[in-house]
């Protein structure tokens, strides 16, 4: 009985590992709350310049998150000093209300397209700057404490295909 444990939890362990990923970071929100102000910075370097790319954004939310969609404002910065800059939308949840992300309780994740099959051809510091772009409908100002988002984080994957 033990050793047919200690073989489901190794094969359990191998399985969970993720060969692709090439890095995971997430930043913790001031008090589950994202302020409009609050930058969400990622670097990261000696990536392969002949390798391809997904990148993903990570969001976690909870029940206070008061809206179904997400804007964001993405800026990465290259090492040559080009800056892309997108303006993004995600859907969080469903018309019914129901929270789409993984997770069980009151805390789900989001992983989020960024970019796909990109090539990091520079060598050096690559920089994502993310913040939230949220407003209210017919408001020109945006949201200053963006509720229910506790952690902002940033993916790569290698493109295997």
């Amino acid at each position: 009985m033990r050793s047919i444990l200690l073989v489901l939890l190794v094969f359990s362990i191998m399985v969970s590992c993720n060969e692709s990923l090439v890095l995971s970071e997430f930043k913790t929100t001031e008090g589950g709350s994202w302020a409009k102000d609050a930058v969400m910075e990622f670097r990261f370097s000696e990536i392969d310049s002949v390798q391809k790319y997904n990148l993903f954004i990570n969001v976690r939310n909870d029940e206070n998150y008061p809206y179904n969609n997400l804007f964001l404002i993405a800026e990465l910065d290259y090492p040559g000093g080009e800056t892309v800059t997108d303006t993004l939308e995600y859907e969080m949840a469903l018309p019914d209300g129901s929270w789409l992300g993984k997770g069980f309780g009151s805390i789900k994740e989001n992983k989020l397209w960024y970019k796909e099959n990109i090539v990091f051809r520079s060598l050096g510091v690559y920089t994502l700057r993310l913040t939230h772009a949220m407003r209210k409908n017919g408001s020109v100002e945006g949201v200053v404490n963006l509720e229910g988002i506790t952690d902002v984080g940033f993916e790569i994957e290698k493109n295997n295909k």
